[in-house]
């Protein structure tokens, strides 16, 4: 099987074959040294009952001529209909990724490591260019926030449920609202129930960067969505599970070395400085999982962690003895 480097990936086809649900072709194009790209077709097996193969692909879907650089989801081309379109020089598509192309729902994929690869590579740059666009629209909007703040403290607001935002009414309104409310209350009850689904699309990844440090029941309530569209979004973005544990995880071990660099300092400047180094790299670490949330921590880390647990187990365990030895 061929194999292109992954980090110069320009664009990535996935299609899905109309009349054997089963097979899966893709159009890779990598970027050379000297400037030109190179295009790579594969087709895989994407059995239901049995593993995922990957076969000898011959160029099916490039005999009909077309721009691999126009191609978006839905293009049809004969028998293939494509369900994933992603080009690195595009703005990123926030577009949920169906689950059988999701590195993170689908561990079957590890078994095709030429698509897989490339699929983890298209969720990095995505949440890498959405970082970096929602800090160019943060500083663009920076002067409006005031007065768009002020605006919305000036406007009533209704009682809605977690999953709907609340929205801004006029006081004509708002006294209509609450007239019919008590002609008809079920019908009230039942619009407060309805999700916003355009305020729920325009939720990006940086959007949840910035509640990672709080548990997934607060991040919620502070973005007014439930806590079951929270977990939806988060599968959309490729992040298996809510970082918070992972993030208090390495903050604790943090705060540890910081307290045993202190006393280190002291006694042995030598072991000072070993502390201090991985201090250093327990905290590249934790910036690291903030960018990229489906990362897991290192092997080395949990290693650190269960020696940190035993020998707290063992300073209990001294300290309960020492009390029952002068209780007697």
């Amino acid at each position: 099987m061929d194999s292109c480097d992954p980090h110069f990936l320009r664009s990535l086809l996935v299609f899905k074959n109309t009349i054997n649900q089963e097979l899966i072709r893709s159009l890779h194009v990598y970027g050379l040294e000297d400037g030109k790209e190179n295009e790579v077709e594969r087709e895989f097996l994407f059995s239901g009952n049995g593993s995922y193969v990957e076969f000898r692909a011959y160029p099916v879907l490039r005999l009909m001529k077309f721009r691999v650089s126009q191609v978006l989801e839905g293009y049809v081309n004969g028998c293939w209909v494509c369900i994933l379109a992603f080009h690195a020089n595009r703005s990123p598509n926030f577009t949920c990724t169906p689950s059988i192309l999701s590195v993170s729902r689908n561990p079957q994929l590890k078994l095709i490591p030429n698509l897989a690869n490339d699929l983890q590579m298209v969720v990095e740059t995505t949440c890498i260019k959405a970082e970096n666009l929602q800090k160019s629209d943060e500083e663009t909007s920076q002067g409006n926030d005031e007065n768009h703040c002020q605006l919305r403290r000036s406007l009533p607001m209704l009682d809605l449920d977690l999953n709907r935002p609340p929205c801004p009414a006029t006081m004509s309104e708002s006294s209509d609202d609450q007239e019919s409310g008590r002609q008809s209350p079920g019908l009230i009850e039942k619009k407060n129930r309805r999700a916003a689904s355009d305020r729920i699309a325009k939720i990006t990844l940086p959007d949840l960067v910035k509640y990672f440090d709080i548990p997934i029941v607060e991040a919620s309530r502070s973005l007014n969505v439930g806590l079951t569209v929270l977990k939806k979004k988060c599968r959309e973005f490729g992040i298996p599970r809510w970082p918070h544990r992972k993030i208090k995880s390495l903050d604790s071990l943090i705060r540890d070395l910081q307290e045993e660099t202190g006393f280190q300092q002291k006694e042995n400047k030598a072991a000072a400085l070993a502390v201090a180094k991985r201090q250093r790299m327990l905290e590249s670490e934790k910036e690291s999982i903030e960018r990229r949330p489906f990362l897991d921590m290192k092997i080395e880390t949990k290693r650190f962690r269960q020696d940190v647990f035993k020998r707290r187990h063992r300073a209990r365990v001294l300290r309960s003895q020492g009390l029952s030895l002068s209780g007697n």
